[in-house]
């Protein structure tokens, strides 16, 4: 009787209608469990009295679900954990809403016709490209920009290579910038925006700058908004 087998590959699915990883596990571990009872009986009904089963077998796996179910009640506590951690750090998250970040990416918001980046080149450059593209991946701006080593801010006032202004939202900035061998440097990038939102989605608790979201861990820097510190100021 085989009927241990899929019980793990049950639980590694997602939730359906809000149901845990742990409930659907359970629910499939007490469908299985009620096919071996019943396969079980039957075959102490029909077996041969003078060849009767072997009670080590049906008990090994009855050991078996036993261990499973116990997992599963571990995995339920450590989903409540967790849960109960997201939305803590949720709730300490109210205080980034209105403050200017910088945070690890290419994904930035444009807003109100403004936007601020940042890249950094590994070593200096002969050339090197900014690319600007929309959230359909389509090129809206493209510049030259300069080719030291280091960190360098870009702003961008929003208008695209046709001299048009670019509509608010999220857009990606893309740095390819080359040695005199004509190889591709290494080149890391920040953004920076207004903080207007957090939430958690995954497993994961993120901040939304717009129409952008980070996760807490890429969050290099917290700043007060302008406006709050013009008002907090004597």
């Amino acid at each position: 009787m085989a009927l241990l087998d899929g019980i793990g590959g049950g639980a590694s699915t997602a939730g359906l209608d809000g149901a845990t990883k742990a409930q659907l596990a359970q629910e499939k571990l007490d469908k299985d469990l009620n096919q071996f009872l019943t396969l079980l009986v039957t075959q102490l009904q029909n077996q041969d009295p003078l060849e009767p089963m072997d009670a080590n077998q049906f008990t090994t796996q009855l050991v078996q679900f036993a261990s499973v179910e116990q997992q599963i009640y571990q995995n339920s506590n450590l989903e409540k954990l967790v849960s109960m951690q997201q939305t803590s750090q949720v709730g300490s998250m109210v205080s980034y809403l209105g403050t200017d970040i910088e945070a690890k990416g290419a994904a930035f918001n444009l807003d109100q016709g403004a936007a601020k980046f940042s890249y950094n080149l590994e070593s200096k450059a002969i050339e090197s490209t900014l690319t600007i593209q929309d959230h359909l991946g389509r090129t809206v701006y493209t510049t030259s920009v300069g080719t030291d080593a280091g960190k360098e801010i870009y702003q961008w006032d929003g208008l695209k290579s046709d001299g048009t202004q670019a509509a608010d939202g999220p857009y990606t900035a893309v740095i390819n910038a080359k040695d005199s061998e004509g190889n591709l440097i290494n080149v890391a990038q920040t953004v920076f925006g207004r903080v207007t939102g957090a939430g958690a989605a995954e497993g994961n608790v993120k901040l939304s700058m717009g129409a952008v979201e980070t996760s807490l861990e890429n969050i290099l820097s917290v700043q007060e908004a302008p406006a709050a510190a013009a008002a907090a100021a004597p």
